[in-house]
Formats: C-alpha cells, structure tokens, sequence
C-alpha cells in the first residue's frame, strides 16, 4: 500500500486530532465574561450615516460585505482590514469583522457575523481563520450587537435575508466580498449599474465629514507628529547604520502601530535623488549628511481614519542655500494652496492657486520655455515636468477618501464645510534633468497638511507641524537635544 493511501489527506502543517484530545479540549475553561461590551465611539454617528445612504435608495436593499482575509503568501494572510464603506456605516474598525456583511433595508440594519462559536465546536481549536486557540477569542453574536448598536445575526442566515422580499433593487457593494456578490447575482442576475450606483453613493457620503471624523482625524495628524519626532531624534543613527531609509520606515511604523491601528499607506520614505520617485516605497536608500529626507508617512488610528502628512527634512539639520530656495518654493506654493481654501471655491482652485506660484519661480529661474500664462493654459503644461500629480486629494476613512465619487462632486465639485482635504505641492529635480541647474539636480521637495474646510476659510489639522524652514531647523534640533 502507497504512503499516500494510509494517511488521511491533510495540510502540510496539519496534525490530526485524536479522540481523545477532541475529549479534552473543551474542559475547565474559565466562563467567557458576562458583561457587555460599551458601544463603540463611532455609533453616535452610525445611525445618520445609515439614514442618509438609504434614503438615496428608498426600497432597495443595501448589501455592504466587510471583505474577507487575503491572502499574502501560500496559507498566511495579510493583515485584515474592513471595507471602507463597512467601516463608516458600522462603527468597526481595526480587524473584529472579516467576512462580515451589513444589510440596510428601508426600516432595518443588520450586520450578519461570524461569531465565536462553543469550546465544545472543532471550530475552536482547529481554524486558523476563526478558531479561538488560533487568532484570539471573537465576539459573540450578543458582544458584537452591544458594540456596534445593531441587530446581529450569524452569518449562515445572510442567503435567506438576501432571498426575502424586497420592494425596490438588490444592491451589492462591488468588488469587495466574491463570495457575497454571487450569492446577490444569483438572486437578481447582473446589474453592475445598480452596484455602481450605490458605491458611488457610499463615497460621496464621506465627502462631509461628521464631528467623530474630524476628532479622529485630528487624533491621526497627534500620533503621526509623535512618529516623525521618533524619525528625527533617530536620523543620526539611520545614516550610521546605513540603508537609513530602511530605518526610518521601521521607527515610524513602530508608533504607528503603538500609536493606533496602523500605517494609514505604506510610507515613502525618500533621501536624495530618491524623493523624485513620487511613489518611492522602496525604501532601501541610504541617507547622508547633506541629504533631504523626503517623509510622507501617516498614523490611521484604530477607527481606521489616517492622517497625510509630509516633511522634507535636512538629514543634517540645516538647509544648503539650493534646498532652501525650493524648499522656500514650495512652502510658498503650499501657503496660496491653504489661502485658497475655502467653502464656496472649487476643490481645483486650491491646486491651480499652489501652481501658479510654482510656474512663478520656475519662470524667474529660467526653466521654462514659455510665460506663465502659456504654461498654465490649456494648450501648455511644461510645469508639469516639475511637479506631475495634483495638488490636493480628499482624506478620511481612506488615505484617498471618496475615490468613486462622481467627477462633478469631487474634481469639479466645490468646497463645503466639513470637508477635510490635503494640501501637497512639490518641485521635483531629477538628477538626470539636464534642464535644471547642476545645483538643484538630485532635490525634491513636497510639504503636504491637512486642512478641514470651515465657515470662513480653513483649519490645518496637522498645523503643530513646523513648515517654515527656520521652523523645521529648529524643530529637529530641539527634538535632537532631549
């Protein structure tokens, strides 16, 4: 008899479980607590936001999956995350909730769950997905309701709620939980149109943000300064070791996840040459005195709202008279990006306010091959050599919060109160433009805030951030000498 034909088929890493331990296993466990669970900070909220989205679909049913593990390598999964939308309209954040689904109807919201099942169940021992003895003791389907505020069912009741009557559309959340969408498919066929609708809906809704949002996000920029002062009193011991990118990534994600929840993105961490790259994340770059670093990096809390914010540093502490000059650039640019901010102006006025200012230096320096006006006209563009994206981006419960929102409500849409959006100019000197003056080859810079749009004007949320050059010099000295 073949080997394969005497031992039962089982993973790589899988024991089988004897009869006896089966027996054993579930004995002499102290009770799980009786008490229940605060509701979680965010449901004062929940409730509005659920009322709102509804109400865009009077009839329908609204099905929102938290999503499911991913995974990262052969049976290891990445870190769990929710869905955004999920998030928002349940309170959750962090990693309570895989494979969970929140359904809306007219006049009730449920979140279907799998919850932790009796010591008795295989469950409890044997799943590495769900099992207590491996990823830690889950909510029962009375804890999670107690978190949360609403009615909660187990999961193996969501086919027959999807199957019930309804007056208006099934709508499903698309691309989030395979397994959900073809349960919703199978229901009522196809209907990408009526899934795009509510997405778009679900994004637009966090176009304002709520008074929760805004404390949190406040509490994002708090801990994501208390990560770049942990960077900087480190930048000495970063260029000793070598790979100094490497290093600092480590510190900030350090206080991240001491902090909150999480890197809201994974951080871009730039010396040199490198902060050209707009998206470097490599990070295995060495940084050395006479550098800048080039830090765009941001705490997301437990609630999984994340700050945004970037710093181009002196590595040495002090500015050469070439960074200054674009550094003094930008901050300019960043400052008529801030002023332009307000309720009433369109979301683009604050970028082409910050460009303008760009173009202006760009032209006294002789790099561009036209006027100002040409540049910044349609038929022109030659800026964008220097500084290819966009000025500013939504920020929220997602880095690029409100990502599937209409055209007219985002880019062409105008600012409201609540709103809470990032200011981040750049000039970026690749070392390869032969354009540019051998002393700015090989510097880039970007100084990114963000700013909650009020009544009159703006509030930068992230403002105990120095951005005056002076200010920055001074800042890493201070935080060098404690």
């Amino acid at each position: 008899m073949r080997v394969s034909e005497k031992i039962p088929a089982l993973p790589n890493r899988a024991l089988p479980y004897s009869e006896a331990f089966k027996a054993f296993i579930p004995q002499d466990w102290a009770p799980y607590p009786s008490e229940m669970p605060a509701p979680l900070p965010a449901t004062a909220h929940t409730a509005a936001r659920r009322s709102a989205i509804t109400a865009q679909f009077p009839g329908d049913r609204l099905v929102i999956p938290a999503g499911g593990l991913k995974v990262r390598t052969n049976d290891c999964d990445f870190r769990y995350r929710p869905h955004s939308a999920f998030a928002h309209l349940t309170g959750l954040g962090e990693d309570l909730e895989e494979d969970a689904v929140l359904v809306l109807d007219a006049t009730s919201a449920t979140v279907y769950f799998h919850a932790r099942v009796p010591r008795t169940d295989p469950e409890f021992y044997s799943s590495s997905r769900y099992g207590e003895m491996w990823v830690g003791e889950r909510p029962s389907i009375e804890e999670m309701s107690a978190l949360t505020t609403l009615d909660v069912h187990d999961i193996a009741e969501l086919n027959v709620a999807l199957a019930a009557p309804v007056e208006g559309k099934l709508r499903v959340v698309p691309d989030v939980d395979a397994h959900v969408s073809a349960l919703v498919d199978a229901l009522r066929g196809i209907d990408a149109e009526a899934d795009n609708e509510l997405q778009v809906a679900l994004s637009e809704l966090r176009l304002i943000k709520d008074d929760f949002e805004i404390a949190e996000l406040e509490r994002a920029c708090a801990a994501t300064k208390v990560g770049f002062e942990a960077v900087i009193a480190d930048l000495p011991e970063a260029v000793r070791r070598g790979r100094g990118e490497r290093w600092v990534e480590g510190i900030f994600g350090l206080h991240a996840r001491h902090l909150g929840n999480a890197i809201g993105y994974d951080s871009i961490v730039a010396g040199a040459d490198h902060a050209n790259t707009l998206h470097w994340i490599r990070n295995d770059g060495d940084l050395r005195d006479g550098d800048l670093l080039l830090l765009d990096a941001g705490v997301e809390v437990e609630s999984l709202y994340t700050a945004d914010i970037t710093r181009t540093l002196p590595v040495n502490g002090r500015y050469s008279p070439a960074q200054r000059k674009v550094y003094q650039a930008v901050l300019d640019a960043q400052q008529a990006g801030m002023d332009a901010a307000k309720p009433g102006a369109n979301f683009l006025d604050v970028h082409w306010a910050a460009v303008r200012v760009l173009a202006e230096r760009l032209e006294q320096w002789g790099l561009l091959p036209v006027s100002v006006e040409e540049t910044l006209s349609e038929e022109g563009g030659q800026w964008r050599r220097w500084m290819v994206h966009g000025t500013s981006h939504h920020l929220g419960i997602d880095v690029h919060d409100c990502a599937q929102a209409r055209a007219e409500q985002y880019r062409q849409g105008t600012l409201k109160p609540g709103m809470v959006i990032t200011v981040e100019p750049g000039l970026y000197f690749k070392s390869t433009d032969l354009l540019v003056p051998d002393e700015l080859r090989g510097i880039g810079v970007r100084i990114e805030d963000d700013i909650l749009i009020t009544e009159d004007g703006c509030r930068n949320l992230s403002g105990a951030f120095p951005r005056d050059p002076a200010e920055v010099e001074a800042w890493i000295a201070q935080v060098q000498a404690r």
